[in-house]
């Protein structure tokens, strides 16, 4: 009776956490088909980039420090409040009657939004014994990416039948559901026994250099890429140098010499450049090229999550079984395959090839970020988890922008020397590819550490060495 009792109490607490990352996959997508809608309304078009930016900024910046405190005061408190803000930031999205105001609304979001992902494992790994946890993670990779489809269609319906303010309160009730499933149901081991001590100076550098290099990416004018990205990697020089000497370091640097982190975090920085670098312009190609709808060149992103969502489910089964290297290596070779194939379309390709190519590219990427997030839960014991998951999360989210940045360089350098926007394309997907085989390297030197190996005995701060190979 008793085990029937606990079975329930983790499946309530595993729908809560679903609730919420189902919340924030929505909301990085569900609010581009709403934009041009809002900004009839409200008006300041000049600050159209910035309702995504400023989400971008603090949800970013936010997710080391979040993964820290839930080291040091435990995932469930961290997870409410990051799931209150984020909720309160939705409320206020929804009644704002002015851009800046929206945009104020969208910073306190992401705020919340940079604990939501992050925390989500950690709870998901005190949940689940060590042979179970692979395949939630699969399954949560799995709800992200059929969110990540649903998103731009059901911001365009929202925004066709009801007021814009609905794409944000659709949040609302959800969330709400989800807090009080948390708040009731979710009983921590708590494995912090020391009195916190919370290392401020590196909170405030690390925050100040990711929003300086993420400005300096987002920013027009080569004086402000320059300046803001050359201020952002010196404070990062400062922040190293206050985590070698901080009693209680926000980001341990000794974790970066675990392969599952240190490596595992190179894999998911070219990975996450590459992916949403480059297929962010697989729409632009249907619509600029083959003269496709919005909505029909959203619909045609639907077979790469798709593939990625059976690859990611799949996966995260295989990983009781396999070493993370051994998902990740064949993983990254048929993403790198699926980018070979994307970089010969051209104006001749139909959409069939285009569909074909793009489920290759999904059941290589479905099963990397779970292998990822598990591999760096696992290389580390309990009162580290926070800090391994969130910073995972960083690098995915800090590889991804640069991305974007970098492809955007590339189409525009190379359409200004003449090429039409199919043959700017194919270099874009040659780069990624170069990116990928990076990525190849690196999980190469993840070793053989797998989901059912013993406890972990590497940890902050007695730093027992790395794992064997």
């Amino acid at each position: 009776m008793e085990m029937e009792k606990e079975k329930r109490r983790v499946g309530f607490v595993t729908g809560g956490v679903l609730m919420g990352l189902i919340l924030s996959s929505l909301d990085q997508t569900i609010v581009s088909t709403a934009m041009p809608t809002i900004t009839k309304e409200l008006g300041g078009l000049s600050l159209y980039s910035w309702v995504f930016a400023i989400y971008m900024l603090t949800s970013t910046t936010s997710m080391p420090i979040y993964g820290k405190m839930a080291d040091l005061f435990g995932p469930r408190k961290m997870y409410l409040i990051g799931l209150f803000l984020f909720l309160l930031g939705s409320l206020l999205c929804g009644m704002a009657d002015s851009m800046t105001g929206l945009i104020a609304a969208r910073g306190i979001q992401g705020l919340g939004a940079g604990a939501l992902m992050p925390v989500a494992f950690i709870i998901v790994g005190e949940l689940y014994p060590p042979e179970k946890r692979g395949k939630f993670q699969g399954l949560f990779g799995a709800v992200f990416a059929m969110t990540s489809i649903l998103g731009p269609s059901l911001g365009g319906i929202l925004v066709e039948h009801l007021p814009w303010g609905w794409i944000f309160f659709i949040n609302l009730p959800i969330g709400i559901a989800a807090f009080l499933i948390i708040t009731l149901a979710f009983r921590e081991q708590r494995h912090y026994d020391k009195k916190p001590v919370i290392d401020w100076y590196g909170v405030i550098s690390l925050s100040a250099s990711i929003i300086l290099i993420l400005l300096s990416l987002v920013m027009e004018g080569r004086e402000y890429k320059i300046g803001l990205g050359g201020a952002g990697i010196l404070l990062l020089g400062l922040f190293i140098w206050i985590e070698t000497k901080a009693k209680e370091p926000l980001l341990p640097l000794s974790l970066f010499r675990i392969p599952a982190i240190g490596y595992g975090n190179l894999v998911g920085f070219f990975v996450s450049a590459a992916l949403f670098g480059a297929i962010a312009y697989i729409p632009l190609f249907v619509q600029e090229v083959r003269g496709a709808s919005p909505s029909e060149a959203g619909f045609l992103l639907v077979p790469l999550m798709l593939s990625a969502a059976i690859s990611s489910t799949v996966g995260g089964r295989w990983m009781a079984k396999a070493s993370f290297r051994a998902i990740l290596i064949p993983s990254l070779f048929i993403m790198a395959t699926g980018f070979f194939l994307l970089s010969t379309i051209d104006v001749g390709t139909t959409n069939a090839q285009l569909i074909s190519y793009m489920i290759v590219t999904g059941l290589g990427m479905g099963a990397i970020y779970p292998a990822l997030g598990t591999a760096a839960h696992s290389a580390v014991k309990p009162q580290d988890r926070g800090v391994a998951m969130s910073t995972s999360q960083l690098f995915r989210s800090i590889g991804g922008t640069i991305g974007i940045s970098v492809f955007g360089s590339i189409v525009e350098w190379r359409m200004q020397a003449g090429l039409i926007f199919s043959e700017a394309l194919h270099d874009v997907f040659i780069t990624g590819l170069i990116l990928i085989g990076i990525s190849l390297i690196a999980s190469v030197r993840l070793g053989n550490s797998r989901l059912l190996d013993k406890e972990p005995r590497h940890s902050h701060p007695s730093n027992s060495g790395v794992p064997k190979q």
